[in-house]
């Protein structure tokens, strides 16, 4: 840590206990939850920090994306001129978090649900 921010920070946080802004905050006495248990411990709270401020991991931004764009074109008619563009997408969005991923197993299965979930769309 940055020499002398945890001191700026500690008398921050006691002033904000002494105007009473720490009184009534979500969840008080009962200790942090974390959803991705897959976040190393040491990296956990700085994790749910990013996260309550908006930032996403790459990965996970990416699989954002690609929930959008299928949403997206699950709405598109059929036959629309716009569905093949938004496909292109979003064939481009599953190649990229494949090279994010590396050529594992997992990408593969991903992958391959993904394909089933299209096909059963177009039915």
């Amino acid at each position: 840590m940055i020499p002398g921010f945890e001191e700026i920070v500690e008398q921050r946080i006691l002033k904000a206990q002494e105007k009473g802004e720490m009184d009534n905050l979500p969840g008080k006495g009962r200790p942090l939850t974390f959803e991705d248990e897959n976040v190393p411990e040491e990296l956990r709270l700085s994790s749910k920090i990013l996260k309550n401020a908006g930032f996403l991991p790459p990965e996970l931004e990416l699989k954002k994306q690609i929930q959008n764009t299928e949403d997206l074109l699950a709405t598109l008619e059929t036959d629309s001129p716009e569905k093949g563009r938004i496909q292109k997408k979003l064939n481009f969005l599953f190649t990229k978090l494949n090279t994010m991923r590396g050529s594992s197993s997992e990408s593969s299965l991903f992958l391959e649900l993904y394909k089933e979930n299209i096909i059963k769309r177009m039915s």
